[in-house]
């Protein structure tokens, strides 16, 4: 049966499987064959690695340490909201496991004061939108290139993992369906408008669902998009899902291949308990959010795609993606 874009269901898989935005996580392998699954602080304390942040005990509760370096063609072309994406990617990591962000750094290299300047501006726009202080970091002026990266401490008093998915779990998709395309980027801009107080509130509601213990696992969408994420999300937990695209939350008129595989500015993916799913549709809806089960977590190592009654494999996770997971 046709999708609704008039793509087979056959045909979408394989544009997926092919994405660079997808296959690029494979880099983080990297990370997974030198660092392994754990890390163990000064104290002897384990940290699990492959998370949205790292989560280090800390008191009652946990610090959240995470980085992101921005796509050097988005520094290039459009400095302003790659300064904007710099601060909103790792608050938005911040939220998915539950946490409150503190502060940030940036490391920021240019060819020019005057290159740098919208960079500072889109990263000072967004750190005061979302009420979160850059307080330091790194900067030059005169280097060969323009390059971006940020990162972020938080704190948590009750963590989200991507570690915990439960067979039998709801998947769940949260959005803010209330944006568009921002010009020809992959990413659903639904923040930079925005009033701040509403970003602030939105995100609020994170600690409020890890602190109500109204979920099992979960992450934030993030480049590689809803496709990427459920990929990542399975393989830390060491388990299978069945994707329904039927029940996905789509814009009109817009593609399959590019909706999955795009960064929303407010995109968590979640599983659920069927007994809660009431519960966690009642926390963010009232705030103007999204939010629908899309399918249902497995046992196993396959990641199936359904819609119109048909099911194709989309990946099976014997073969890794990150190289994180449960262990």
């Amino acid at each position: 049966m046709p999708t609704n874009d008039h793509t087979s269901l056959s045909e979408l898989i394989i544009t997926l499987q092919t994405s660079l935005s997808i296959l690029h996580k494979q880099d983080i392998q990297t990370a997974a064959t030198i660092l392994g699954q754990y890390v163990h602080t000064p104290t002897n304390t384990p940290i699990h690695l492959g998370d949205d942040c790292a989560a280090i005990p800390d008191g009652e509760g946990y610090l959240l340490l995470a980085a992101e370096g921005l796509w050097p063609q988005l520094v290039t072309q459009d400095p302003w909201f790659a300064g904007w994406c710099a601060i909103m990617v790792n608050i938005s990591d911040i939220a998915a496991m539950g946490g409150t962000p503190i502060a940030v750094v940036d490391a920021l290299w240019s060819k020019s004061v005057a290159a740098s300047t919208p960079l500072w501006q889109g990263m000072q726009a967004a750190a005061q939108a979302y009420n979160v202080p850059i307080v330091g970091g790194h900067t030059n002026c005169h280097s060969p290139y323009d390059g971006l990266a940020v990162a972020i401490l938080g704190r948590a008093q009750r963590l989200i993992t991507s570690f915990d998915a439960q067979p039998g779990d709801d998947l769940v998709m949260v959005v803010n369906m209330a944006g568009s395309y921002y010009g020809d980027y992959p990413f659903w801009n639904a923040a930079t408008t925005a009033e701040p107080a509403v970003l602030q509130q939105q995100l609020g509601l994170l600690p409020k669902l890890a602190e109500g213990g109204l979920c099992h696992a979960g992450k934030d969408i993030s480049m590689g998009g809803l496709a990427g994420t459920l990929l990542m999300l399975t393989e830390a937990s060491g388990c299978g899902a069945t994707l329904n695209l039927d029940w996905v939350p789509r814009p009109a008129d817009v593609a399959w291949d590019k909706w999955l595989t795009s960064f929303p500015s407010f995109g968590f993916l979640l599983t659920v308990p069927s007994e809660k799913l009431a519960q966690v549709q009642a926390l963010f809806r009232p705030y103007g959010l999204t939010c629908e089960a899309i399918g249902q977590v497995t046992a196993g190592s396959q990641v199936i795609f359904q819609q119109g009654g048909e099911q194709e494999l989309f990946w099976d996770l014997s073969c890794p993606l990150t190289g994180f997971g449960k262990g």
